[in-house]
């Protein structure tokens, strides 16, 4: 669920007009929830409860500050993949024992980085990447903490390029290095190796594929054992899907329904790692309707948002539900909703019903939440649209739309050219 409804034929985001939003801060613009990011976080923690993991919001769905504090105070930790979400999350006031550290090209400044903040630990991709960590924390004199991304080969039900547990993927140590690495640990006697990591991809709707994948992390515990390997950690990741058309993706509830008894099984704490669940459904994008444009063929309802904004519909041929910010009752017509980028993959729907609309009118993109501002771009010299939050009847611009100046900030025209 969530906080975008329409009211006497006008939406709301919780107790504010939309339209009253957009007529403010202008088009396209990124409005957020405060209350829907706080309910999807509690449901999550309400689910689990019975063993309090630590939550890690994966800062890469929506780094916004704004949501970053929310979850943070509501008692988050952060799931981070840059020395850019780094010191975000820090500036959020995230508690540095909260944070992991993902991403398959770790650098020696975000290693040092974060071994100087004392972060949680490292989910480790590769040996080289451990190799790495160690030399780094032997220059700093420091002790690292790691967990190992175990790649579990599991295929999940998802966009490919959004499945990542498969040995094809870039993600993640198979269970034969991974269990050479632990047995050979004294050869790193500045890390501390404190667990193993998972996380087979994103927008997953069903708990299959993470039953699978924590089964085959537990039978390899297991062999672990009697290795005599003793971990405090097992971070299971993320992943949940959310409702963008007409899934059916099971609820906090259903998920922890289904991996309790798995988790339940080990002793190790455990972290998890949603995004999506988060802040997907918290976010709309708020665009204008310019023309409407018939070539005889088709016709195109071209709108002042477009792919730099938003590409999950250029990228992953992702739908997101499109509506009118005011119901009418103007006849249907079928439109392809596309952008003003100079690209023909600029577009939001293809085909899709919309009431006939005038120049000027609203629509809300809607499931804009995660993965929405965070992949917009600056092509076509478009400075990025605000983002605001909304709490109760209050909204406030987080971040201003970005101006010329700021795309030219610190470019130059080299001297030989003059």
């Amino acid at each position: 669920m969530h906080d975008f409804i329409f009211k006497n034929n006008e939406l709301y985001c919780e107790e504010v007009k939309v339209a009253d939003i957009a007529n403010q801060v202008g088009t396209p613009c990124y409005i957020y929830s405060h209350h829907t990011i706080a309910d999807h976080f509690t449901k999550i923690q309400k689910a689990f409860a019975p063993i309090q993991p630590l939550i890690c919001y994966a800062m890469k769905a929506n780094d916004n500050l704004a949501v970053v504090k929310t979850l943070v105070d509501l008692g988050a930790g952060v799931d981070i993949v840059s020395l850019g979400e780094l010191k975000k999350a820090l500036m959020a006031g995230v508690n540095p024992q909260k944070i992991v550290f993902a991403s398959v090209g770790k650098t020696e400044e975000e290693m040092t980085e974060a071994l100087k903040a004392e972060i949680l630990f490292f989910n480790v991709e590769s040996l080289p990447e451990l190799e790495e960590i160690h030399r780094v924390a032997k220059k700093l004199n420091k002790q690292a903490r790691v967990a190992l991304r175990i790649n579990p080969d599991i295929q999940a039900s998802t966009h490919q390029f959004i499945s990542t547990g498969t040995l094809e993927k870039k993600f993640g140590i198979d269970l034969t290095t991974a269990r050479k690495i632990l047995k050979s640990k004294n050869k790193y006697p500045l890390i501390e190796f404190k667990g193993l990591h998972i996380h087979i991809g994103s927008q997953i709707t069903t708990s299959k594929p993470f039953v699978a994948a924590i089964k085959k992390v537990l039978a390899f515990l297991d062999i672990l054992k009697k290795d005599k390997i003793d971990l405090e950690y097992l971070d299971i990741g993320g992943g949940l899907g959310i409702i963008y058309k007409d899934e059916k993706p099971q609820t906090a509830q259903d998920y922890a329904k289904a991996v309790l008894p798995y988790l339940e099984k080990t002793s190790l704490k455990i972290v998890m790692e949603p995004g999506r669940f988060i802040v997907g459904n918290a976010g709309i994008l708020v665009t204008k309707t310019l023309y409407l444009k018939d070539n005889g063929f088709k016709k195109f309802l071209i709108v002042d948002a477009g792919m730099n904004d938003l590409i999950r519909p250029t990228l992953y041929d992702a739908y997101h539900e499109i509506v009118p910010v005011k119901q009418t009752k103007a006849r249907k017509i079928k439109v392809d909703v596309v952008g003003p980028i100079c690209e023909s993959g600029d577009f939001f729907a293809h085909d899709r019903m919309l009431p006939q609309l005038n120049n000027g009118d609203l629509l809300a993109v809607m499931s804009a939440g995660a993965y929405g501002y965070v992949m917009a771009s600056n092509y076509n010299v478009r400075g990025r649209g605000p983002e605001v939050m909304v709490k109760g009847n209050q909204f406030e611009i987080t971040k201003p739309r970005e101006t010329f100046e700021d795309l030219v900030r610190g470019e130059t025209i080299p001297n030989f050219l003059k």
